[in-house]
């Protein structure tokens, strides 16, 4: 492994500076949280994931929300939400269909309620994700082949009780990812949301996943890896972050104890 040491330091530089624009936002501080002429023109995720603004919605309001659900209703909504990643969808389905089950799926119904959205030039999915767009399930429209899958995993394969039974991320990762349209990041996000509710406990640290903006991340930060792969590289800073903010006399000011799990290491070379 051959490190730039310049880009290479610069990807904890901007770890610690993003969470300390996180932390002054928090506590009310006004703008500008930050005396970097780049933070302060353009807009970055969290330092840790979970903080970003579509991670919270999920919490609070596709997971956490007050109401208690079936597990696979719960893992049908996770996955629902996050298939279009978008809040405006979510609500649009919301304000239609009411509280969102499995139960109260019904393909032609959500079909006509998003096909009408895009008639009127609505934005139904997320840009942050390229999400995609064959027609895997035979249909013209993006977000009928999504509906498609949803069919497929909860009703046909009912996926829920696979991935209940799953002792670790990596499994239910590999069963989520034989799907059609769900590639290898794609998969990474959703076992990781999935993991945030109460259906599951999985180790974070056990698996990760280097998405397409994490690895021209790491090829900017490293000239070569060695032997390691970049899912290595990542586990490499997720292990070594404590002593590479102290070499740096960056003090990092965590959220509560918890350090950066693996897939905000990988998300900070995305950022990168």
């Amino acid at each position: 492994m051959k490190k730039r040491q310049e880009i290479y330091d610069l990807y904890w530089y901007f770890a610690w500076e993003r969470q300390n624009i996180f932390w002054k936002k928090l506590n009310g501080e006004e703008a500008p949280w930050t005396d970097d002429y780049i933070l302060q023109q353009y807009k970055f995720c969290n330092s840790y994931r979970v903080n970003d603004r579509v991670s919270q919605y999920l919490l609070k309001n596709v997971i956490y929300n007050g109401n208690i659900y079936e597990d696979e209703d719960m893992l049908f909504r996770i996955i629902l939400f996050k298939l279009f990643n978008k809040e405006a969808t979510w609500e649009l389905l919301v304000n239609e269909f009411g509280n969102i089950t499995l139960k109260g799926f019904n393909f032609e119904r959500y079909s006509k309620v998003l096909s009408e959205a895009t008639l009127k030039g609505v934005k139904i999915y997320n840009d942050a994700y390229i999400s995609c767009a064959n027609k895997a399930f035979g249909y013209d429209k993006k977000h009928d082949n999504h509906l498609a899958l949803l069919n497929k995993m909860f009703n046909e394969d009912k996926i829920a009780s696979k991935i209940k039974s799953c002792k670790t991320m990596k499994e239910a990762f590999d069963i989520i990812k034989s799907y059609p349209l769900i590639g290898n990041f794609m998969a990474y996000q959703l076992v990781t949301d999935i993991n945030y509710s109460d259906v599951v406990d999985w180790r974070e640290d056990e698996f990760t996943v280097a998405g397409p903006g994490s690895l021209r991340g790491i090829k900017k930060c490293f000239i070569d890896n060695g032997d390691m792969s970049n899912e290595d590289i990542i586990r490499y800073m997720y292990e070594h972050q404590d002593e590479e903010f102290k070499r740096l006399n960056l003090d990092f000011k965590r959220i509560g104890d918890r350090s950066l799990q693996l897939i905000d290491c990988q998300n900070v070379f995305c950022e990168l």
